[in-house]
């Protein structure tokens, strides 16, 4: 009989005292174990985590951005000996329902990725247009310069491989990070599949940190980040070649 693979739920938190609770209760329900990444909250989150016994918490001092807090979880993850981590947010735009079907699309995948542009479902948000326009704009930069054929470049939801963190080098610490992430995976030859998850907005004021708000420089932030992690693995040995699969690079630790 194979060994039944172990596997967390991780979720970065900055500042959601007002669900935080409603998602764990909801996450526990299936996730074996749960893992959440404190990012230097100071609107009461830290005291409602500490108030639990039935997950994890990683607390960052100061608030050090969406991607730190992804890192620290991936680092969690191999440290602990998982075979992969599902990510999610606790806004409450992911359903913890669908955690078990992320992980066994894993089954056939390194990355598989949520999307919320693969299928309708009843009572799907309007997304805000500006940030439409930016992830339409920004997936179809990836799929034209990486080869890939993504639908949305910026979900949070996703399932990962411990062997696929083990072949990646994420130093973003921003909400930029999802881009150098593609970037690593492309170049590391991972298998990357998407699957449907409604399109959820709840916080239409949500924001990205001070200039970022702007939609045009967040646009200009993302195409930087992804100039300069292409560079990167390109110097590093990748090769992003049209028509042809990348040519793996070594790994530099």
């Amino acid at each position: 009989m194979s060994r039944r693979e172990r596997w967390v739920a991780a979720i970065p938190v900055y500042n959601e005292v007002n669900t935080v609770s409603e998602i764990l209760d909801q996450v526990t329900k299936y996730a074996d174990e749960v893992l959440v990444i404190d990012d230097g909250s100071t609107d009461g989150t830290t005291d409602v985590l500490r108030a639990r016994s039935d997950v994890r918490v990683i607390h960052h001092g100061e608030n050090q951005g969406y991607g730190a807090a992804l890192k620290s979880a991936f680092e969690y993850t191999i440290d602990e000996g998982f075979d992969g981590v599902v990510t999610l947010d606790c806004d409450g735009q992911h359903q913890p329902k669908r955690i078990p079907r992320f992980i066994e699309a894993a089954a056939a995948a390194d990355i598989v990725s949520g999307s919320r542009y693969l299928k309708q479902y009843q009572g799907d948000s309007a997304p805000p247009p500006e940030r439409m326009f930016i992830n339409r704009r920004i997936t179809g930069e990836l799929n034209e310069r990486l080869g890939l054929s993504l639908t949305d470049a910026f979900c949070g939801f996703k399932a990962y491989r411990t062997s696929a963190l083990l072949e990646m080098r994420i130093t973003d610490t921003g909400y930029a990070m999802p881009l150098q992430l593609w970037v690593e995976a492309v170049a590391a030859q991972l298998r990357i599949i998407e699957i449907p998850v409604p399109l959820i907005y709840l916080d239409l004021s949500r924001s990205f940190g001070g200039s970022l708000d702007e939609s045009e420089t967040r646009l200009r932030y993302y195409n930087r980040v992804l100039d300069d992690a292409i560079r990167v693995a390109v110097a590093q040995g990748a090769s992003f070649e049209q028509g042809q699969p990348p040519r793996r690079r070594s790994i530099v630790s």
